[in-house]
């Protein structure tokens, strides 16, 4: 199976049919594909990574005109089907005697291990000999086709956890977020996929460089156990980043056909086992993905470090860590972001046109504990625009940041005499906050992204509006909460001492006394007479 000229990817087609395509189809006009049709959300993420990968990798435009021109005009397939063919000897999956898709080229020895193995958030060994299998059960997946076994393959590499002793991450670290910009009205798969390329003169990587420099599994692994090898961005060509591989595998391959266990597909070829092996590539440095925000030392002390899924979720409190660069923080959002939303956006027109779609796993070591996704809004905004909605929108996320933290620590404080030494999970309460915050604070925020960037004063009005929404949030969520459970476990007194000191923390605390100050209008200048402006000026 040749994974750029077989059928194998799952998409929807404008007329509703499904079927797989080669990825050279992506570009089809007659009945155009809309959307992938994946069988899991952490294989949809990956197919289109992989498209992504393959379009900067053998498709990407010289310059911005040239994206432009391909946004405008999508190119047939015959032209896709001539760029991606020249790629083809690296993305075969199943050359048992040379390289294969994503698989170790010399693996002769190593551990056997189920196929349902390659799966994140399968159960593992232990888990399984210990008999602790209780919510995703041990051999749901024996059978995995050929086309499944390519995306199983390809998002345990890209997403790669820690795995034990020298089983390395992933290029971005174990379990990145990915942040995709996607149009926000119903088009094309192609305009979606093509809103994520970089042109060349910007990502300042070509795919001249020798395959293997790109595609590792075309040679022998740079193993990572003795000595310390290690792989840095100058080691090699930086396209590797999309197709990074730090785990070692083989599949083994047979005549065996079977009914898949992920997609259904009956009479087909599976794959029920494969080989793994340790140290593999171990990447270290200064790799920066195009798709996944970071996080920047601010003393550059330490290499930049990949935004991972965390308990609790995405939610609007990302928004401007992952919409908009903030070094005073560290955090910078992807390269794709910060292109859309300082080039593109004022290219392709329109006021809101596209969206920033958020995923990946919150991964515990080896552990998958949720998979998340979200999408966030993306604004046309010029650069004092930027400037100016990055520093306002941060105020009003870090006084909700506070207003989470003290609701949950009141309403912890209800439940029991002695909080401080109870452990356990809390992160539901916050989560129901952002979740019932969230419609408010993007209406505001649009108001926000509306002001002229030459206006450098924030109107008074939103910061008030803000401030009463959280507060009158707070109250609502901390008695739902306070008044769960039995009866006759509700301590009255220590709830109204709670919520009196919910009260205080609502009032002086940092954030939100910056917040009403910032709710008052600023006084007149002298002189200013009755058309002077009264609006607040930024910190």
């Amino acid at each position: 199976m040749n994974l750029i000229t077989d059928a194998w990817i799952p998409i929807i087609r404008a007329s509703g049919k499904k079927e797989p395509i080669s990825p050279w189809q992506i570009a089809e006009q007659s009945d155009p594909v809309m959307e992938l049709n994946a069988p899991r959300p952490d294989f949809q993420g990956a197919l289109y990574q992989f498209l992504i990968g393959l379009l900067q990798s053998c498709f990407a435009p010289a310059d911005h005109d040239e994206w432009l021109n391909y946004w405008a005009n999508v190119p047939d397939g015959a032209t896709l089907q001539a760029k991606f063919i020249n790629m083809a000897t690296a993305f075969e999956l199943n050359d048992q005697k040379g390289s294969s898709f994503m698989q170790d080229l010399n693996l002769l020895e190593g551990e056997n291990k189920e196929i349902a193995s390659l799966l994140i958030g399968a159960p593992g060994g232990k888990t399984i000999r210990e008999n602790l299998d209780h919510f995703i059960k041990r051999d749901a997946v024996v059978n995995m086709c050929l086309p499944c076994a390519a995306m199983a393959v390809f998002t345990l590499q890209i997403n790669a956890p820690s795995g034990g002793v020298g089983h390395r991450v992933g290029l971005r670290g174990g379990g990145p977020l990915t942040t995709l910009v996607l149009p926000t009205e119903e088009t094309t798969l192609w305009h979606k996929l093509w809103l994520n390329v970089i042109d060349a003169d910007s990502l300042i990587a070509s795919i001249e460089k020798p395959l293997p420099e790109v595609f590792p599994w075309m040679e022998t692994t740079r193993e990572s156990s003795r000595g310390g090898v290690e792989t840095r961005p100058e080691d090699t060509n930086p396209l590797q980043m999309y197709w990074g591989m730090p785990r070692r595998i083989r599949f083994f391959f047979s005549d065996t056909l079977g009914t898949c266990d992920l997609c259904g597909a009956q009479k087909t070829n599976v794959i029920t086992k494969y080989m793994t092996k340790n140290y593999g590539v171990n990447y270290v440095g200064g790799w920066i993905h195009p798709l996944t925000p970071y996080w920047f030392d601010p003393k550059k002390e330490k290499p930049p470090l990949s935004i991972k899924g965390q308990r609790g979720g995405l939610g609007y409190h990302h928004w401007v860590g992952f919409a908009l660069a903030n070094s005073e923080h560290g955090d910078r959002a992807a390269k794709i972001a910060r292109v859309y939303m300082e080039q593109r956006a004022f290219y392709i027109g329109g006021q809101r046109r596209a969206r920033l779609w958020c995923f990946g796993y919150d991964m515990d070591n080896m552990k998958a504990r949720c998979w998340y996704e979200d999408s966030l809004p993306l604004f046309q905004l010029d650069s004092a625009q930027r400037d100016n909605v990055l520093a306002w929108a941060s105020d009003l996320i870090g006084a909700a940041e506070e207003v989470a933290e003290s609701l949950q620590g009141q309403v912890k404080a209800a439940w029991f005499a002695r909080p401080k030494d109870v452990k356990g999970d809390m992160s539901t309460i916050a989560h129901e906050f952002w979740q019932q915050s969230e419609e408010n604070f993007y209406r505001l925020l649009k108001q926000l992204t509306d002001i002229p960037g030459d206006q450098r004063l924030a109107p008074p009005q939103i910061y008030a509006e803000w401030g009463k929404c959280l507060q009158a949030l707070a109250y609502k969520l901390f008695d739902e909460w306070a008044m769960e459970g039995p009866a006759e476990d509700i301590d009255m007194k220590r709830i109204i001492a709670a919520r009196q000191d919910l009260t205080k923390k609502l009032n002086m605390s940092k954030s939100m006394k910056e917040l009403f100050a910032k709710a008052k209008p600023a006084p007149l200048k002298k002189g200013g007479g009755a058309n002077a402006t009264t609006s607040l000026s930024l910190p």
